[in-house]
């Protein structure tokens, strides 16, 4: 197995994880809850969070790495490569304190997520729009819902509302020209053949 890409200071990634053997991350709406608490306590001190979509088996999340000199305020860093293992080491500690929970809660054992966790640098302005309306019409392209803007576990509904978040609400509208554009655009399905390099391949629901 190829080693997966690094977590760079400052660039961006979409990332994408799921269940082993297509099992469930989520069975309750308390598990999506749980979920974004640990996000906001390992994350968001390592990383920028842009879109998000937490669906039953898997997940996508659009983030940059904090650059390396606002990483090093939280700890010391004597290279570059030990901040990239700390930042991945913090998604590992979200996986297993969330997969020590679930196996507490409903009896189950062994690893709950995919390992390693799959991550793609989006190197290109160009492609930040279509991401997001990737990762906010997940649900629909799923069949959970027949509208996206229904499901209750993505960053769309907290985008377009003013909600405490930890996504960066004011960066992505204006990446939009505003909040009017940001709902116009997302009438229309992202364009998946010119992001092709930027998306995995997906269990079915």
């Amino acid at each position: 197995m190829s080693q997966p890409e690094p977590l760079v200071p400052g660039e961006y990634y979409h990332i994408y994880n799921r269940g082993n053997n297509r099992e469930n991350l989520f069975r309750q709406e308390r598990n999506y809850d749980y979920f974004m608490r640990l996000y906001a306590q390992y994350i968001t001190p390592v990383a920028f969070t842009y879109a998000f979509c937490l669906l039953r088996n898997h997940f996508h999340l659009l983030v940059q790495i904090l650059e390396l000199e606002d990483l090093r305020r939280a700890r010391a860093f004597a290279t570059i490569d030990d901040a990239q293992d700390y930042v991945s080491l913090q998604f590992a500690n979200l996986f297993s304190t969330y997969t020590k929970a679930i196996n507490k809660a409903y009896g189950r054992s062994g690893n709950l997520f995919m390992r390693p966790f799959k991550r793609k640098r989006v190197g290109s302005d160009r492609y930040f729009q279509q991401l997001i309306l990737y990762i906010h019409h997940n649900p629909q392209t799923h069949g959970l819902v027949t509208d996206f803007r229904a499901w209750p576990y993505s960053s769309y509904g907290i985008l377009t509302s003013e909600r405490k978040t930890v996504v960066r609400r004011a960066e992505v509208l204006t990446w939009f020209d505003g909040l009017q554009p940001f709902i116009v655009a997302h009438q229309i399905p992202a364009n998946e053949g010119a992001m092709r390099d930027l998306l995995f391949d997906e269990v079915e629901d």
